[in-house]
């Protein structure tokens, strides 16, 4: 890093002057550097305990933030510890911690979070700064602001929703059972279009499963990331993506956030995301610090207003992705089929239906024991109410 970007160059010196900061700048700015370049300045000075919190919103995200701590404070020997939530010491730990971070705050701040964070900061000093930084504005983070009186410096390189001017963004419109032979035709052409690796976005975990067990079938090299997962497995997946051992990740919006991997030429849209800003999260995973990259979402009839919300929210159209039916379906469609049914015989075989079902109803237990089932129950009511 020769030069700082313009989040960096308008909050590093506000957060170094002791101001809490909201930082709002696109994905693939250099928001990270932002807060981790001052706290590690500051820790510097003086190092010791846990000096600084960071919380995100999911485990990918905070595993990449801590590689990148560890490689911004490499000369400061710096060791990043799993805090243990049952130790009766957190309190104390944490009493002299002179930074909270929020990263992703405008999802950290949503309502599946409230306990957690409730929790943690009853252990935290009040004298403490406090950093939010994030790609999209909310009503709770502008709420935030309101109540901060404008003691807090507030940086906003936003324009509402936005994609990138370096991305290109396409569809294929195609009936629904034909997504997987579209998908094998494009992964077969990644060497020609000069893509090194591609992130595939699903809805759900069954998809992203039942998916990667069909590829494999194929003899496709793929990692698989979703919460049903453990975190050893999601976290084998994702280091053998970024290493390059495998070209592919399929992937559901836990990867959606943050995510920094150089080498994603491509982003492929599997499923159309039901929020537009999922779409540019997801697509910004790609075409990032000023590189080039293509997203590609396949439209199925079903998906045709989603993806007109999603134009009038990018102020874009998408281009049509060329390619030839014929040559597309008569290459793979038999093949493709074939290892359908095996990736679907082996899904019974091990057993994730059975799975789901266990960890829907230990979800919702935690839920209910959080206060928390009765919240979601009344949001997504509104959300429906607003939607009819």
């Amino acid at each position: 890093m020769k030069r700082p970007t313009p989040v960096q160059h308008h909050c590093i010196p506000k957060i170094l002057s002791g101001q809490d900061v909201m930082g709002l700048a696109q994905t693939g700015s250099g928001k990270t550097a932002a807060f981790a370049l001052p706290i590690l300045h500051r820790l510097a000075e003086d190092p010791f305990g846990v000096f600084a919190l960071v919380v995100t919103p999911t485990r990918e995200l905070a595993y990449q933030l801590a590689e990148q701590f560890r490689a911004l404070g490499s000369s400061l020997a710096l060791r990043i510890k799993v805090l243990i939530e049952e130790n009766p010491d957190i309190p104390a730990v944490f009493s002299n911690t002179k930074f909270l971070v929020l990263d992703e705050a405008d999802r950290v701040l949503g309502v599946n979070f409230e306990a957690e964070l409730r929790v943690i900061f009853q252990c935290l000093p009040k004298t403490r700064q406090t950093l939010l930084f994030s790609a999209t504005m909310t009503s709770n983070l502008q709420t935030l602001l309101e109540l901060s009186a404008n003691k807090a410096y507030f940086y906003a390189a936003y324009e509402g929703f936005k994609t990138v001017e370096s991305l290109k963004q396409q569809y294929v419109f195609i009936p629904k059972h034909v997504k997987d032979v579209y998908l094998l035709h494009i992964l077969n052409k990644m060497e020609e279009m000069g893509v090194r690796s591609a992130i595939i976005f699903v809805s759900t975990c069954r998809s992203c499963e039942l998916l990667s067990l069909l590829l494999e079938q194929l003899e496709l090299e793929v990692a698989a990331l979703h919460s049903f997962k453990s975190q050893s497995l999601r976290l084998s997946a994702l280091h053998k993506f970024k290493s390059g051992q495998v070209p592919v990740l399929l992937a559901t919006d836990v990867a959606n956030r943050g995510l920094d991997i150089p080498t994603v030429d491509l982003v492929i849209n599997y499923d159309i995301p039901r929020y537009p800003e999922d779409y540019i999260h997801r697509v910004g995973r790609t075409a990032r610090a000023g590189r080039g990259g293509l997203a590609v979402s396949f439209v199925t009839q079903h998906d045709v207003d989603l993806v007109h919300e999603i134009e009038a929210v990018i102020k874009k159209q998408l281009d049509k992705f060329e390619c030839k039916e014929k040559e597309v379906l008569e290459e793979n469609i038999t093949r493709v089929y074939k290892a359908r049914r095996v990736a679907n015989m082996k899904m019974m075989d091990e057993g994730f239906e059975e799975k789901a079902k266990a960890r829907k109803a230990q979800k919702l237990k935690t839920l209910e024991e959080k206060g928390l089932l009765k919240k979601r129950s009344k949001r997504r009511k509104t959300e429906k109410s607003t939607e009819e």
